[in-house]
């Protein structure tokens, strides 16, 4: 695929919520939903111009970023991941357009008809983003950056692969949780335990493996 039609995708995952809103705007009330509790009923209101520049926030702020990124890399090291790079805007891009429509379908006064989707979308989310982790080199902007993966590119490597494979576990694993309970619980319970063991032992671990390799014969 040429680059030309990759960015075409980039920019129409971009435009998408903008027509959709275009089909629904006459129908939408004065005041619509644009913030939701953590069992995703609407807990703030806002006028529906809101809407208008909200997709532009998210979809189009997170192409620009990801475009100017690999440009101002001192090291170049985005622009050597080639296709795990644009990969990886592709699975920020969906992410964030899915979330502007569900917000804009939310508006409409409509619901889904499916338990936790939002907590399905991240976990789809870290499992997809995980998969690539093994790939990712060693770069200030995307990964697990530590004060010891960004000193040592052996910590990088071993921190990302670790985990590439926790993220995969984890957010495969939320899903499921998520598919199988519609409990108000399951954000205690279920969510957050595993978001903050994908979060935090990749962390640690890159402080042992850092402080493990500088502590060896030789060193």
């Amino acid at each position: 695929m040429s680059k030309f039609a990759k960015e075409s995708l980039l920019l129409i995952l971009v435009v998408v919520p903008y027509i959709y809103l275009l089909t629904i705007w006459s129908g939408l009330p004065n005041r619509v939903p644009t913030h939701f509790d953590i069992s995703g009923r609407p807990n703030d209101w806002s006028d529906r111009s809101f809407l208008l520049w909200f997709p532009a926030l998210m979809g189009l702020g997170n192409y620009i970023l990801m475009l100017v990124l690999p440009r101002i890399d001192p090291k170049k090291k985005l622009e050597q991941m080639g296709n795990t790079y644009y990969s990886i805007r592709m699975i920020l891009g969906v992410f964030f357009t899915v979330i502007v429509v569900y917000i804009m379908y939310a508006a409409t006064g409509k619901q889904l008809n499916i338990p936790n989707f939002i907590f399905i979308l991240i976990g789809a989310f870290f499992a997809l983003l995980g998969n690539y982790f093994q790939t990712l080199k060693h770069n200030y902007f995307i990964g697990i950056r530590t004060p010891w993966t960004l000193e040592n590119e052996e910590v990088w490597k071993e921190t990302h692969r670790l985990a590439g494979r926790l993220w995969m576990v984890g957010g495969l694993l939320i899903i499921v949780v998520s598919l199988l309970t519609a409990n108000e619980n399951f954000i205690w319970f279920g969510f957050l335990p595993i978001i903050l063991t994908i979060s935090l032992v990749p962390i640690f671990y890159s402080y042992v493996k850092f402080t493990k390799i500088n502590h060896s014969p030789g060193r």
